[in-house]
């Protein structure tokens, strides 16, 4: 793949040079990723990592991608990495209104992480994914039989998953 310098160096440089652990969050086709990276001297390490994925093993049954995961998301890497603050490595994105980033910083927050970011601006509707229950009752066939039992739930399903990453289960 041809290099496209596409890194900022001179914002790496400034969150480097504050010696803060980097939080470093993306979107795959099938999942928010989420990581705490250090800078080391032969390069970036990576202190703990949390899939959306990963939220099936705490009982979370929906999509790995949506707002309320990336917020449990957040929640569960600060639980993992167990570190006191990070600054938010966005690359070269302008967050938008309601970008799943917030999500996740908000879940860290939540947690107990500092977070250096500028504010963290969610809405409490998209968190308990009421977004989505709203989209949902009108469509009918096949691609939405399996979505649409699952999502009369989501806040209780959100809810019961949190407290399951709080106790480990």
């Amino acid at each position: 793949m041809k290099n496209r310098k596409r890194t900022n160096y001179r914002k790496r440089l400034e969150l480097l040079k504050s010696g803060i652990p980097r939080l470093v969050v993306r979107k795959t086709d099938n999942s928010v990723i989420a990581h705490v990276v250090e800078f080391g001297e032969s390069g970036d390490k990576t202190i703990a990592m949390v899939r959306g994925t990963d939220l099936k093993k705490f009982g979370w049954e929906l999509s790995s991608k949506n707002s309320p995961a990336s917020y449990l998301v957040g929640y569960l890497l600060g639980k993992k990495s167990n570190i006191k603050e990070v600054i938010l490595d966005k690359g070269n994105r302008t967050l938008k209104e309601n970008s799943f980033i917030y999500y996740v910083l908000k879940g860290l927050s939540d947690f107990g992480v500092n977070v250096h970011s500028d504010n963290i601006k969610i809405d409490e509707k998209r968190l308990y994914g009421e977004h989505i229950s709203g989209y949902y009752p009108d469509r009918k066939g096949n691609q939405f039989s399996a979505v649409g039992e699952k999502i009369k739930n989501i806040r209780e399903d959100f809810n019961k998953t949190l407290e399951n990453i709080k106790n480990g289960k």
